[in-house]
């Protein structure tokens, strides 16, 4: 699969971000573990509303990358979430809701709930 080109967006197509209950536990477990340094940079950056808590404008990068959500996982490779610098990877088709959604991160889900 051909890697989405994600350097230098700066995160703007991280966000809204819902979450179901496994992967909030996934996330607290990542964020437990995080250097707290780490953890106080990332809470500290400013963000635009609904982009997401957890991208790491410094760096230009997910901070909780292997922990990151399904939805994360698949944006640019579904009809329903296409990365606009890459459209021509969004080949499958619309992505499938496996479970229910408890909230998003930086709306409903906030650093204050890890």
């Amino acid at each position: 699969m051909q890697a989405l080109p994600c350097q230098g967006c700066r995160g703007l197509c991280c966000g809204p971000v819902p979450i179901t209950e496994k992967e909030y536990k996934n996330i607290q477990k990542k964020v437990k573990a995080m250097p707290r340094k780490l953890r106080d940079e990332l809470e500290k950056q400013p963000r635009l509303y609904g982009t997401c808590m957890f991208y790491d404008l410094d760096r230009d990068q997910c901070g909780i990358h292997a922990a990151r959500p399904d939805i994360c996982r698949m944006f640019g490779y579904h009809k329903d979430l296409v990365c606009f610098r890459k459209p021509e990877l969004a080949t499958k088709e619309p992505a499938p809701l496996k479970q229910k959604h408890i909230g998003y991160l930086s709306i409903d889900i906030t650093w204050k709930d890890f």
